[in-house]
């Protein structure tokens, strides 16, 4: 019988030593050219993806491939990111597929089966989802991640600016945010296994982190999904904000890393595989270690 998810998410970080995220995110204009041209040769789309989750795989616990970036590749992208997920799969990560899903009745249930169902899906071990439509929305991917031990991370306190035109608007004394953390605790316990973590995920901007400190308090089970660390400017510090200390040292969710490892200074000009994979490496250990020394403090 397969571990629970949120099982094998904690495990997985603890074998690593770090709760590194790293977000496969092809923007075709930075991907290096010695990999070709990815705006007119599909090939370099899969070159670039694979070579990535190869050096990544030896890092980290976690691949987070963003789904739109790959469809603006049509047909060949929506293709690359199910082999993405395979690859990643195969080499020993678990795989969040941030699709951002949200919608009703069987449209959902489609979602669901695209994002964690096997072949034709995705198969991926969790998918991002957006609840703001209302609570029914979840209720597909619940059934789906309950019955085959898989993930869904909503959506609560995001990361980008705009958070606040929504997320903190006041409802009857707080947040809009905390009333929807509010409502998702008690469905946490359907997707908890028997580490006590919930594979119920809330998103949990790290540009937020007293935000993030109160959404623990609102949803204590929860593994959190971190994004804003590196390239949106949080630190490390910032991103473990809403974890715990426990005998392992602070933990209870991932922190995402795309932009900071996936293109970092002088990889886009790189002339060669080698020096590419070296620029990459160092990009990932840098990460590893700053956010390992920060759930060590």
């Amino acid at each position: 019988m397969t571990a629970a998810f949120a099982d094998r998410l904690i495990e997985a970080i603890r074998r690593h030593g770090s709760p590194l995220c790293v977000g496969l995110d092809p923007f075709p204009e930075r991907i290096p050219a010695l990999f070709g041209d990815a705006a007119t040769d599909p090939a370099a789309l899969l070159k670039f993806s694979s070579a990535l989750i190869e050096i990544a795989a030896k890092h980290a616990a976690v691949l987070k491939p963003q789904l739109g970036l790959f469809e603006q590749f049509g047909e060949h992208g929506y293709a690359v990111a199910r082999l993405a997920c395979e690859q990643a799969r195969a080499a020993g990560m678990l795989v969040i597929l941030d699709a951002k899903r949200g919608d009703i009745g069987t449209t959902a249930e489609g979602y669901a089966r695209a994002s964690l169902g096997a072949h034709p899906g995705f198969n991926a071990d969790c998918v991002t989802v957006n609840a703001y439509m209302g609570l029914d929305t979840l209720t597909p991917f619940l059934d789906l991640a309950e019955r085959d031990a898989k993930g869904v991370a909503v959506l609560v306190r995001t990361s980008n600016p705009g958070a606040r035109d929504l997320q903190d608007l006041d409802v009857g004394g707080a947040p809009v945010w905390r009333r929807l953390a509010e409502m998702l605790s008690p469905l946490s316990e359907r997707l908890k296994g028997g580490s006590g973590w919930s594979g119920l995920m809330a998103v949990a901007g790290a540009t937020y982190p007293e935000e993030a400190r109160a959404l623990r308090e609102a949803m204590p089970n929860s593994l959190f999904l971190v994004p804003g660390y590196g390239a949106q400017g949080a630190s490390a510090s910032d991103a473990v904000a809403g974890f715990v200390t426990t005998r392992y040292g602070r933990e209870g969710g991932v922190v995402n890393s795309s932009r900071a490892v996936s293109y970092p200074a002088g990889a886009e000009s790189a002339k060669t595989l080698v020096d590419w994979r070296d620029l990459i490496v160092d990009a990932l250990i840098a990460a590893k270690m700053e956010l390992k020394a920060a759930c060590a403090a």
